[in-house]
């Protein structure tokens, strides 16, 4: 399973490290990401306030779930996209 972290803070670094430890994880790919993240997930640029570029890297990262962590995103309404994971209220 490949999966997407979306967010650059210590919540997002938790969720990356714990999740690429899991056996069933191929890889974790994080954006924006931190160098702190970058030892546990490949860290890819990206504005998290732009749903539809989040959107595109999950497609063309070929992501099977993406883990949302900040509020910005969520707001902007990225859990509408098929596959993501987060709060919708």
């Amino acid at each position: 399973m490949k999966i997407l972290v979306i967010g650059g803070g210590a919540r997002e670094h938790a969720l990356a490290w714990k999740l690429s430890r899991e056996p069933d994880v191929e890889s974790v790919i994080c954006t924006p990401g931190n160098p702190g993240i970058a030892s546990a997930a490949r860290c890819l640029p990206a504005d998290v306030s732009a749903p539809g570029e989040l959107l595109a890297i999950a497609e063309a990262q070929a992501v099977d779930l993406t883990v949302v962590g900040p509020e910005l995103p969520l707001s902007r309404g990225v859990v509408d996209g098929v596959g993501f994971f987060g709060a919708t209220e």
